[in-house]
């Protein structure tokens, strides 16, 4: 690598160190302090030693530039981290006094906030987006407060949802918790009992609202599913993309286009850049006019990590152009990162940052090498067309894995196809949000847009639904490490030529220039080698995994089992099976998901679905089996999208059945019947509260409840009710264990066996420790699928036995 470029790398330990501190000081506050006494006091000592190596003579100085070069990095790494640390443990007090707000024993609260960010939907149903609390009452007191918290609510107890946008006042009534180690909100407040809009956004943030909404607007009556992934492609804003399409974009690798960052950034400064330079403006005024339209567009799309990213690291590169000093693009980055982590150490935690900071490094450091290797074996223009997508899923890669541990197989090919009609999409769009005062040229420019975001959005829907387009890959930091290295190997093979050996010279000496030569070669073909047998074992063991996932999968369960209990991540997804005959509880968020699990248990079809309610982490998975269903059981319908599941379930050939209470029937030999909800009960709203629970026994299947997602009130009406028959074999717990739960109901269902449905690491703490608590107490065993996986029981015999997928044994019981 040649000096200037490694001049250019200097800044990169500066943010590595300034991510690692602030990853630290906001994962352990308490500690903040003691991490930046020494970090400051070791700066000083730096400093005092530059100063003292300066009054050196002006040939000492120059032999020792490299040095000198050195401590300058060094004091720079030195400053940033205790910069992060700092700023960390002057805010912690504040921080730990609002956290004792978290109150214990779920006593209700009212807070009013400001909403600071974009309002989210979640696979739970629920809407979730961070603000700053302004008020807080809890019973007759309240109190100022200025904090960061997280809200979640159901839409439905939103009173005015077309209010609800950045910048807007509310009021909350609910309970919090404090939230998890490392986020920037001091409190989780979930708004179980409404939330009120005070006071809609007002100036330039009403006016954001109002572009695009109006841009969500113009998009309605366009063909799907290219209508609702215009305002995605050119403002961020994703609120119009069906479940089905941004399932798709994920699974192909596609879902970066609708999250704003550098290349949106880019157009945009590219944009005001070029009017003024037209204009005639100096490079002063374009730098001004650039960064006008910078601020701009980021107020427009709201401030996610990855467009403040994007935004810092462009206004450092304007602010170079201003002063004449382009730098290069991994030193704006380093600079851009640094800065950011310093006034804001709680983006650290952020996969969102991270994730655009990776790929932005990646595209500058390894789209040039990986061009000229792949160049090697393709023409020149495929090739470099194809570097770009494949340094950011090499880099990027190992980061998603921490959300589902799947790899998108043909991810690379995916972008390659669609990236190309991105920026056309992302400029007239833009285009079109803007000419919002003049809805006839907004409709026009709208249907333009369409074009490329139909492109984009076929794409992912055609690559997402070939065989195999994701592979199972091992979970957490595990998986992160192991994709790595996988991405290393396949970016060593690639740029690592099979060169050619000097032939040999008939005089050879200890300082031969063959020999010279040849040991490097020998070392990087040795590396290479390495590095081809590593993806040999990988592709052995992927294919092997990808077999006992599907056509093989069938082997590795037990054969006898009765309840088998799908590992679906956040959600409930629960096969019976008596007499051959089967019936699935809830589908789980994810359809790929359901689908390997079906596909694993050897199932096709469906003799009965029960849908216990339509929230996304128990109706998501739906579409894995339209056409696959003979019954389907559901709970009341209170929103259009589970009309819409129901429309769907219908339209492939099931006949849809309301479920209440009184209701009975069979599966095989096995009866249910249906325990809650109660017919046209009007004291529980549609959602969790109406959840249908079910009893099932007989014909081989352990006497079994399952409560859906029912909530404490609900599930003491139901113990109250008469209608349960314990003791039970089998209790699916409600709610994945969430802490909102009747102890009284499990004294009196008394389980041997608690299964718990819950995904690994979820962000909601479930299943909570009080519920553990409660169901060992009732001398219940605990099976839990974010730590057990695919959970299978059956009876033999007079014994109930379980088998866990990674516990691997069958354990007897009463």
């Amino acid at each position: 690598m040649s000096r200037s470029r490694l001049s250019n790398l200097r800044l990169v330990p500066v943010a590595a160190a300034a991510w690692a501190v602030a990853l630290l000081a906001t994962s352990a506050p308490e500690a903040a302090a003691v991490v930046a006494a020494p970090l400051w006091a070791l700066s000083l000592g730096v400093l005092a030693w530059i100063a003292a190596a300066s009054r050196r003579s002006p040939a000492a100085a120059s032999r020792r530039s490299g040095r000198g070069h050195v401590a300058v990095v060094l004091l720079l790494v030195l400053c940033a981290a205790a910069a992060a640390a700092s700023h960390v443990a002057v805010v912690q007090p504040a921080r730990a006094e609002a956290g004792h707000f978290a109150l214990s024993g779920g006593r209700s609260l009212v807070v009013q906030a400001s909403v600071v960010g974009k309002v989210e939907l979640r696979a739970t149903g629920e809407w979730v987006f961070d603000a700053v609390a302004t008020r807080l009452e809890t019973g007759a007191a309240g109190d100022a407060v200025r904090f960061d918290i997280a809200v979640r609510v159901q839409p439905s107890d939103v009173d005015r949802p077309e209010l609800l946008d950045v910048g807007s006042e509310v009021e909350v009534r609910g309970t919090a918790r404090p939230a998890p180690a490392g986020d920037r909100a001091v409190l989780t407040v979930i708004a179980s009992q409404g939330l009120h809009v005070l006071h809609e956004p007002a100036g330039i943030l009403a006016i954001a609202g109002e572009l695009r909404r109006g841009l969500v607007g113009s998009s309605v009556g366009l063909p799907d599913p290219g209508a609702g992934l215009i305002p995605g492609l050119a403002v961020g804003d994703t609120s119009a993309v069906t479940m089905e399409l941004d399932a798709a974009m994920k699974e192909s690798s596609l879902s970066h286009l609708t999250a704003v960052s550098g290349a949106n950034c880019a157009i945009v400064v590219g944009l005001a850049f070029g009017a003024v330079a037209a204009c005639g403006g100096s490079r002063r005024a374009r730098v001004i006019g650039g960064i006008a339209a910078l601020v701009g567009f980021v107020l427009l799309v709201t401030p996610e990590p990855s467009v403040v990213r994007a935004a810092a690291m462009a206004a450092i590169a304007m602010l170079g152009v201003l002063l004449g000093r382009t730098g290069a693009g991994i030193a704006v980055l380093a600079l851009a990162v640094t800065v950011l982590l310093v006034v804001d150490p709680w983006l650290s935690g952020s996969l969102g940052f991270a994730l655009s900071a990776v790929a932005t490094a990646s595209l500058l450091l390894f789209a040039r090498p990986l061009a000229i290797g792949l160049a090697r074996r393709m023409p020149r223009a495929l090739a470099l067309a194809l570097s770009v997508p494949l340094a950011a899923q090499l880099a990027c890669g190992p980061l998603l894995v921490i959300i589902a541990p799947t790899v998108p197989l043909y991810g690379v090919v995916a972008n390659l196809l669609a990236s190309p009609a991105a920026p056309l999409a992302t400029i007239v769009g833009l285009a079109a949000c803007l000419a919002a005062p003049f809805p006839w040229v907004q409709s026009g420019l709208t249907a333009i847009a369409w074009l490329p975001a139909a492109w984009i959005a076929g794409t992912a829907q055609t690559f997402s639904a070939l065989p195999g387009d994701q592979v199972p890959w091992l979970e957490g930091w595990p998986g992160v490490a192991a994709l790595a290295v996988v991405g290393a190997a396949i970016g060593t093979v690639i740029v690592v030529p099979r060169a050619a050996v000097p032939a040999r010279s008939p005089r050879r000496t200890r300082e031969s220039p063959v020999r010279r030569v040849r040991a490097p070669i020998a070392r990087s073909q040795s590396v290479r080698f390495i590095a081809v047998l590593l993806l040999a074992v990988v592709a052995g063991i992927v294919a092997g995994g990808a077999a006992l996932h599907t056509a093989a999968g069938r082997f590795t369960l037990p054969t006898a089992w009765s309840v088998l209990a799908c590992d679906v991540g956040q959600g409930d997804a629960v096969l019976l099976r008596s007499a051959g005959a089967i019936a699935l509880i809830d589908t789980g968020p994810d359809p790929e998901l359901l689908d390997q699990c079906l596909a694993r248990a050897g199932i096709d079809r469906l003799d009965l679905l029960v849908l216990t309610h339509f929230d996304l982490d128990h109706a998501g998975g739906v579409d894995a089996v339209i056409g696959r269903v003979d019954s389907a059981l559901h709970g009341p319908v209170g929103t259009p999208a589970g009309a819409r599941v129901l429309e769907r379930l219908r339209d492939g050939g099931a006949r849809l059945v309301p479920a209440h209470t009184s209701m009975a029937g069979t599966l095989g030999a096995a009866d249910w019947r249906v325990l809650w909800p109660p017919a046209k009960t009007r004291a529980f709203p549609p959602g969790n509260d109406v959840s249908v629970v079910l009893d099932v026994r007989g014909g081989g299947m352990p006497a079994s409840l399952f409560l859906g997602d029912l909530s404490a009130a609900p599930q003491a009406a139901l113990a109250a009710s008469g209608v349960l028959d314990p003791p039970y074999e089998l209790l699916k717990v409600a709610h994945h264990g969430s802490a909102d739960q009747d102890p009284g109901l499990y004294v009196q269902a008394r389980p041997a066996i608690a299964l718990v449905s819950v995904g690994a690491d979820n962000t909601y703490g479930h299943p909570r420790a009080e519920t553990l608590t409660a169901l060992e107490a009732v001398g219940a065993r605990i099976a839990r699928t974010d730590l057990q996986g695919v959970i299978a029981v059956w009876r033999a015999g007079t014994h109930l036995s379980v088998w866990r997928e990674r516990a691997g044994v069958v354990a007897p019981g009463r």
